[in-house]
């Protein structure tokens, strides 16, 4: 997630004899479902990767993807028979794209021990590249990486292994999917990245890969469109009507989809797979992550396993040609940064045992599983919310809440004045009474943008108003 990372799926998407102005491809044959797992690592105590696997197995996995190559991970899952897909890092953009010869050395130093394999056929460079602002000069080396790796595994005889890399919803214009029709690639990106890089795409055969989060479009948008319909329930009891094209979607993630598919065709490439690359739900969250429980998360995944394993596609691609679908994620990762939820989407907690039974293969019957714990957080919290210095974690760290509050200071000219000597908030003078008042009114101005009370970990909402006399919090109020 660029900003919330998360479930990896990648499914690829084609048609049949579509309607008018609707975006044919190159085949309509049904494949073997796949659904599989990300496997992320920022977590404590994770156990060791045979571990790691065998529960994605008896999750129903048949894949497994990594967020770099690392030569461990990628040997066991090697030796899994699982499906496995590496990923370059981000940073080896620049170095990759100047240079054939690091294409080369990267490739053999890293793939050539699982030349043989025949469960390696994907290869991500990179991931969200284009949803970050601040990487931007990777941004037009995206692609010359991508095409020196492609023939670096041309030059090794893994011509087999399809390379591509992750796109979010950051990457649409608005992250608009109302209508699906409307769907346009972002205009700082669309002509300079995404059209080379779907025309490699086209090229090589490969697929585009979407992190789809309905969790994320269904928060933003959940005055308007029912929860049912975000998790994908088969009888949810709402249809969305695209006035564009006539198509009718009973559900929020082929919806979502469809929106890249215009996208795609709008720059002059509708034969391109699409495949989803992240999708999910969160177990836990912050105040303010309404929906992001237990009973939402597993409603979700088991809906997505049976849908993506019906072979349906979506309404503008009514027919499914699959590639491997993995799901965000494997583990609960307590090290990943951002709000609560960026630290909840695993299937397992480390110790091993399941957050929720799921079935990946789509075999299962729904009513089969056992009884889920009530959802009690659906809806906004029905009032103000601050963000103060966390103290339930032991002693503050107040040099390194220090540099928080310097940060979030530099931001905004004055919106540190009332804790300065003489303001409003000066008293008590301490480290964790400034930081909590820098913190509120941070979160107030940027809530919508930075999407987060954390604060590098330091920081967690509460419900209790912590102004005093002529100080005055900011607060933030949920809609």
């Amino acid at each position: 997630m660029a900003t919330p990372l998360h479930l990896l799926v990648l499914a690829a998407i084609v048609t049949a004899t579509p309607p008018p102005g609707v975006a044919a491809s190159s085949s309509t044959s049904t494949a073997e479902h796949i659904l599989g797992v990300n496997y992320g690592t920022l977590g404590d105590n994770l156990p060791p990767p045979q571990r790691g696997l065998e529960l994605a197995r008896s999750a129903g996995a048949s894949a497994i993807r990594f967020y770099d190559a690392n030569a461990t991970m990628l040997a066991a899952a090697a030796a899994s028979g699982l499906e496995f897909v590496p990923s370059v890092p981000n940073e080896l953009i620049p170095s990759l794209a100047a240079s054939q010869r690091a294409a080369d050395a990267w490739v053999a130093a890293t793939l050539l021990p699982f030349r043989g394999n025949p469960r390696l056929r994907y290869l991500f460079v990179g991931n969200e590249v284009l949803s970050d602002p601040t990487a931007r000069s990777r941004w037009a080396r995206l692609v010359p990486a991508m095409a020196n790796v492609h023939r670096a595994l041309r030059r090794h005889g893994m011509g087999r292994v399809k390379v591509s890399t992750t796109f979010s919803m950051h990457e649409l214009e608005g992250q608009n999917v109302f209508p699906p029709c409307a769907g346009a690639f972002r205009p700082d990106i669309a002509d300079s990245v995404v059209r080379p890089l779907l025309a490699f795409l086209d090229r090589t055969g490969s697929h585009l890969f979407v992190d789809a989060y309905t969790y994320f479009t269904w928060s933003a948008n959940h005055t308007v469109v029912p929860l049912p319909y975000a998790l994908l329930e088969p009888a949810a009891g709402y249809v969305y009507r695209d006035p564009g094209t006539g198509l009718s979607y009973t559900n929020l993630l082929d919806q979502m989809l469809d929106a890249v598919v215009a996208a795609m065709c709008r720059a002059g490439h509708c034969g391109v797979g699409l495949a989803l690359a992240e999708t999910g739900w969160p177990t836990v969250g912050d105040l303010d992550q309404f929906g992001a429980n237990v009973r939402n998360a597993a409603t979700y995944n088991r809906n997505l396993a049976r849908h993506l394993a019906s072979g349906a596609g979506t309404p503008r691609r009514p027919r499914a040609r699959v590639a491997p679908a993995m799901v965000f994620a494997l583990f609960n990762e307590d090290h990943k940064w951002g709000p609560g939820t960026e630290r909840h989407w695993g299937l397992f907690y480390p110790n091993g045992s399941a957050v929720y039974e799921v079935d990946l293969t789509g075999r299962r019957s729904l009513a089969s599983y056992p009884p889920l714990p009530p959802a009690s957080n659906d809806r906004p919290y029905p009032g103000p919310l601050w963000c103060v210095v966390a103290t339930d974690k032991g002693p503050v760290n107040e040099t390194a809440v220090r540099a928080q509050v310097a940060a979030a200071c530099a931001d905004v000219p004055g919106l540190c004045d009332p804790v300065r000597s003489g303001g409003a908030c000066f008293l008590p003078d301490t480290v964790s009474a400034h930081a909590s008042y820098v913190f509120s009114a941070h979160w107030n101005r940027f809530s919508e943008d930075y999407g987060g009370c954390y604060f590098a970990g330091f920081a967690v909402e509460t419900t209790v108003d912590p102004s005093h006399g002529s100080c005055k919090f900011p607060s933030i109020l949920l809609k």
